[in-house]
């Protein structure tokens, strides 16, 4: 499919226009709006379908670099939109290893790749893994909402972990906000990557 019909705008939008369709797709469609509703799956898929038609219009930084000729090579990275949405889903299912499988068996290691292999480490625990790919996920893909999201959320909490305030025996009240703060920034990741740490909200 078009990438321009995908995010609504004119063959021949300017990038601002493109960065500004984007954006309220992705507010539109991110899955976190939907919690445990059926639409959830689907809005997933849009998101992928979303970010590739991004990709495509923003890759050599022109809005103008896209054309006809481009769809051979647009159809080609969608074979991946449907790796990648099979990853997602198994991720979401808490199936690490075959999602980690599947994305190794890749071989255009792109920012969503990194950013769902950030999202693998993570959920394994390996926090340096997990951060080192969500930065190359960024770094791929600067403009990406939910890349730069997640990355955020990591960072957080791990200024958290290494700031020796808090691995002090006081408490106070300031300590707890800022447990519970981080505790939804770490949710927020864990339903970007298709998890769920606090089942509650």
């Amino acid at each position: 499919m078009n990438p321009y019909e995908i995010l609504g705008v004119k063959p021949g939008a300017s990038q601002d226009e493109i960065k500004s369709a984007y954006r309220k797709l992705i507010k539109q469609y991110h899955p976190d709006q939907y919690g445990d509703n059926p639409l959830k799956n689907l809005a997933q898929e849009k998101m992928i379908e979303i970010n590739e038609a991004y990709e495509a219009l923003t890759k050599n930084s022109g809005s103008n670099s896209y054309n006809s000729n481009s769809t051979s090579s647009y159809n080609n990275s969608s074979s991946n939109s449907y790796d990648f949405q099979e990853i997602r889903r198994l991720i979401q299912s808490g199936n690490y290893a075959a999602a980690e499988s599947r994305l190794n068996s890749i071989n255009n290691k792109s920012a969503e790749w990194h950013y769902l292999y950030g999202a693998i480490m993570l959920n394994k625990g390996w926090f340096d893994s997990a951060l080192d790919h969500m930065n190359t996920a960024v770094n791929m893909d600067p403009n990406n909402f939910e890349y730069r999201q997640g990355l955020n959320s990591l960072r957080q909490r791990g200024n958290n972990y290494s700031n020796p305030y808090y691995r002090t025996t006081n408490t106070s009240n300031a300590d707890m906000c800022n447990c519970c703060i981080n505790l939804w920034c770490l949710d927020s990741l864990c339903e970007c990557a298709g998890g769920d740490l606090i089942s509650c909200c």
